[in-house]
């Protein structure tokens, strides 16, 4: 393995790093990615970030004024994205190429290892792969699942999010895996805590409410339908309570109709996407989530930082940040009795005062700042080993 050139002062020169993502929109794996370079230490290293779409110019606004670069492939021809993905990184000619999205990592990876100078080639996992009875989707989820198996066996490193992360089909072929919890900016997440006024009066949340957020795109696996069941019920025994629902996706309007039908229009509310919505987290008083499934969901990390305790389907990673009774409540999944159980005890006074103490107290195990730390020094010891082959 080839790797940086020391010049012949002994001092390495600058380390090239190349994180790709698939898009840079407002979902969990952009997040993580965008706030872990925003605090990362960069000594002696250049960072650029490639991405093959972005909808909106949020995301590559808050790296750009970090200083770190940003190649958007977004105007480039759906078809012909991947071999322009494959052009910018051989010119590029990082010696660490971190991949965030399978489909890239599969296009990347070969290319890669046939290039003179190759990079060190890490792979982050940030999902789970789910089983399906449909049958077409089992075959594609099969052939998926081989080429994700080929491209972990070509990483020099695997990097899994949350211990689930890592012990599901997504890294299987891995030889390196490594397990690293990701997080966000507490310090900021608290700030706008103790602003959360502002932010509830900008969405004319009435005074005394008591305020559930769920920022969840509106698709299959986060289950609004769930979420909506769940609400009326909270509902029909505290006329204090307001739901705000933030996200966008195919099934927003489907979520639209049915709080509507159910005559909840003027106590639950579809925000559609909500910009920076991690104030919006802050400003709640409990965090819902409704999940078939999760990975380790970015937002989780938001309420615990900001001291908002959380409600949840027992899924996926979840388990790993909160702990029911301490942090917040675990229910049963695919039960709106369940749900709405968890909210209602959640805002009983005592409990809430509790919940809110346990996630105030968990909010520095999802300090964004320490894995910025930990990236860069598994990027030095790639290089530093590179060096040596």
């Amino acid at each position: 393995m080839s790797g940086p050139s020391r010049p012949p002062g002994g001092t390495p020169r600058e380390l090239r790093v190349c994180e790709v993502v698939k898009t840079l929109d407002a979902g969990g794996v952009e997040v993580l990615l965008v706030e872990r370079l925003r605090r990362a230490p960069r000594v002696n290293k250049d960072y650029t970030v490639v991405c093959l779409q972005a909808s909106t110019g949020e995301l590559i606004d808050r790296l750009r004024a970090s200083g770190i670069a940003v190649v958007d492939l977004s105007p480039d021809p759906r078809p012909l994205v991947y071999a322009r993905l494959v052009r910018v990184v051989r010119r590029l000619a990082p010696d660490v190429l971190n991949v965030h999205s399978p489909t890239p990592a599969a296009a990347l990876w070969l290319s890669a290892r046939l290039t003179p100078r190759r990079p060190v080639l890490v792979s982050t996992v940030h999902y789970c792969r789910r089983p399906t009875t449909v049958r077409f989707r089992r075959l594609t989820a099969a052939a998926s699942m081989a080429l994700d198996y080929l491209t972990r066996r070509l990483d020099d490193r695997t990097v899994a999010v949350s211990s689930q992360v890592a012990r599901s089909p997504s890294v299987r072929g891995a030889r390196r895996l490594l397990t690293r919890v990701h997080g966000v900016d507490v310090a900021e997440q608290r700030s706008w805590a103790l602003r959360s006024g502002i932010v509830r009066r900008r969405f004319d949340v009435p005074e005394g409410a008591f305020l559930v957020v769920c920022v969840a795109n509106f698709r299959p696996e986060k289950n609004h339908a769930l979420l909506i069941r769940a609400a009326a019920t909270v509902l029909a025994e505290r006329d204090d309570a307001v739901f705000l629902l933030a996200g966008d996706g195919p099934l927003r309007e489907d979520v639209v109709r049915e709080i509507e039908r159910r005559g909840l229009r003027d106590r639950v509310r579809v925000l559609g996407r909500v910009r920076q919505a991690r104030r919006l987290v802050a400003a709640a008083d409990l965090l819902v989530l409704s999940s078939h499934y999760e990975g380790l969901p970015v937002v989780v990390m938001e309420a615990l930082a900001a001291g908002v305790p959380v409600v949840s389907t027992d899924v996926g990673g979840i388990p790993e940040l909160v702990s029911s009774g301490w942090n917040g409540i675990l229910t049963q999944p695919e039960s709106p009795d369940a749900l709405a159980a968890g909210i209602l005890r959640a805002m009983e006074p005592a409990v809430h005062r509790r919940l809110r103490s346990g996630a105030a107290a968990s909010a520095e195990t999802v300090e964004m700042a320490g894995t910025a730390e930990w990236f860069e020094s598994l990027y030095e010891e790639l290089a530093q080993t590179a060096r040596r082959v």
